[in-house]
């Protein structure tokens, strides 16, 4: 039998260079996204002096005159500013306070909004600006004010503030991007048919009674009422943990 040997022979140089270059070329990770923005675009600020933190207050018109609002912007992204509407009415933006922990990482523009009659806004002792028709009116004033437009504007909406984004879209779509609506439903007569029909359903006859009873003597101020709502619903259907590990911003939220 006849053996055949064969010599490695070493490879050259250049060779070796350019298999190289060409193994590393194809790790490369992919462009980025075209709505990208650098970390230092990002935190930029393009607001005047004196420096205010992204704060901040818009005047906006109503049929019983000129109040303000207050709003922060967090971050620079040109084609994504996401505009945070909160629940209540009467809620505040504190709890969104947690998305600091998770937007910037994806370069995500956003502005919180306390809406009038809520926290750091003018808070008019008049019950007939309550209603859905002129907080449109007001959101609308806010988008024009903050520059925000169909090429970058997304809107989000939590509870009341889902009512609040869905009714904007209906008469003012043609200035959104986008449209995300959090925990409610299109319906106040539907969600209050679930609220009674399911979510009541759920908790102690007892508690609910008592509940009922400190609501229907208008006693919202009684401390035992709170005593009674977290643990039977706030840590049920709010946010599903005990209260004591509940984070600061989300705290600062509820009813003083």
């Amino acid at each position: 039998m006849r053996t055949h040997h064969f010599a490695l022979q070493p490879m050259p140089f250049l060779i070796f260079l350019l298999l190289l270059v060409a193994f590393s070329a194809c790790q490369q990770a992919p462009p980025p996204p075209a709505d990208h923005v650098h970390l230092e675009d990002y935190f930029s600020s393009t607001e005047p002096s004196p420096k205010s933190g992204g704060v901040r207050l818009i005047p906006i018109k109503t049929p019983k005159g000129e109040f303000k609002v207050w709003t922060k912007r967090f971050g620079n992204n040109p084609k994504i500013k996401v505009l945070l509407l909160h629940g209540g009415p009467g809620g505040t933006h504190e709890y969104f306070e947690s998305f600091e922990s998770f937007l910037p990482r994806e370069g995500i523009e956003f502005i919180y909004l306390d809406q009038l009659g809520s926290a750091y806004s003018d808070n008019p002792a008049d019950t007939s600006l309550w209603n859905l028709p002129r907080f449109v009116e007001e959101l609308e004033q806010i988008r024009v004010a903050l520059d925000l437009n169909k090429d970058n504007f997304y809107l989000l909406g939590h509870s009341w503030g889902g009512i609040l984004a869905m009714q904007y879209a209906l008469k003012y779509q043609d200035n959104l991007k986008g449209l995300i609506v959090s925990n409610m439903m299109a319906s106040c007569p539907k969600y209050g048919e679930y609220a009674e029909n399911v979510l009541s359903k759920l908790m102690d006859p007892k508690v609910l009674q008592e509940i009922r009873d400190i609501e229907a003597r208008k006693d919202f101020s009684n401390p035992r009422y709170m005593e009674l709502l977290m643990p039977h619903f706030y840590e049920k259907h709010i946010l599903r943990m005990p209260a004591a590990e509940w984070p600061d911003a989300a705290n600062r939220s509820l009813p003083k």
